[in-house]
Parts: C-alpha cells; structure tokens; sequence
C-alpha cells in the first residue's frame, strides 16, 4: 500500500501549486479510487448489482400481463399492471373489481386504478388461458343484483349479531363495540 500525504496530487507543485497568470484559477483533479470490477457506466457489473438488469427485465415482462390483486380490505381488483415504485404502490390499467356474495359474482369496472403498497394482500398472475374459466358453484350477475344481496347479507349478518349481543348480555357479559369509552 501507498503512502500518500496532502501534498502529493500527482501535479508538480503539490496543492499549493500556483497556477500561471492571464488564465482561470484551476482546481487540482481530484483523486478518485474506484472498486475493483466497476465499470462506471449505468447497466454494466456494479458491485451488489449483479442482477439489477435481469430483474428489471422480469418485471418488465410483468407490465404486459393481467394480475390479481386482493386488498387488505377484501376488495379482488384484476387489470394490467402499468407502473410500482419502491413503496409497492401499483398503477393498473383496465380494472374491474370483481365482487363476490354467496354463489355469484359481478365484474365492475373501474379503468386505472392506483393502490397504495400497504394495502395490498396478494398479488398473482392470472392465466390467460384459464381466464374465462367460471368455476362451478358460481355464475355471473349483473352488478345491480349482487349489490342487492350485498345489502341483504349485510341486514341479516346485524341482525345476528344483535340477538347474540342481547343473550350474552342476559348472562352477564358486556357487548363488544357498543360506543362505551373508558378512560
């Protein structure tokens, strides 16, 4: 290994050296050590790059394809994935939501349709070749009807739960979620 000091640039003169009159001051070039195996060019060998370019070129393939997406909240979107940054936030283009309730489902469509990467649950790839495949315990509706039975479930999933609270309150137990803050 070298024994550098300050003073030595590799100029004549050190870096006191006075450059001659009439003319810009100029700097001194600056000494710079690169890595072994760097190239300096952007998409070549860098070290901790080394496949950088193949996974760029995967997903890439990806933009072309209909993924699945199922959010935190239970919404199932299916689209195009056009665009994600670093925070798994996706842009889909040609969404539609497709809604289950009990043995049917409707497809709504939602055009592009931006997710932010915390909510996102699962995402797939749909098979193109499968992609009309309806399997057998359900059929297509209209989107009318399923929000109709949407409704409907919802009505007697409360109703259920009240008649459960007012027993459990007959034994002695406070209900969950009744509005009550304790401090």
């Amino acid at each position: 290994m070298e024994n550098l000091s300050i003073q030595d640039t590799g100029l004549t003169g050190g870096l006191n050296h006075v450059p001659p009159a009439g003319g810009p001051p100029q700097l001194p070039p600056q000494i710079v050590r690169r890595p072994t195996g760097y190239s300096g060019l952007p998409g070549l060998q860098q070290p901790g790059h080394e496949n950088r370019g193949a996974d760029r070129a995967r997903i890439i393939v990806r933009m072309t394809e209909k993924l699945v997406l199922v959010l935190r909240d239970g919404k199932k979107l299916i689209g195009v994935l056009r665009s994600w940054d670093q925070f798994a936030n996706l842009v889909l283009q040609d969404t539609i939501e497709r809604v289950f309730v009990e043995d049917v489902y409707a497809d709504i469509s939602r055009g592009i349709f931006l997710v932010r990467g915390e909510n996102v649950l699962l995402l797939g790839e749909i098979d193109l070749d499968k992609d009309d495949y309806i399997p057998e315990p359900y059929r297509k509706v209209s989107a009318e009807e399923v929000h109709t039975l949407n409704v409907r479930k919802t009505q007697a999933s409360k109703r259920a739960d009240k008649v459960r609270r007012s027993k459990l309150q007959e034994l002695g137990f406070e209900a969950e979620h009744n509005g009550e803050i304790l401090f």
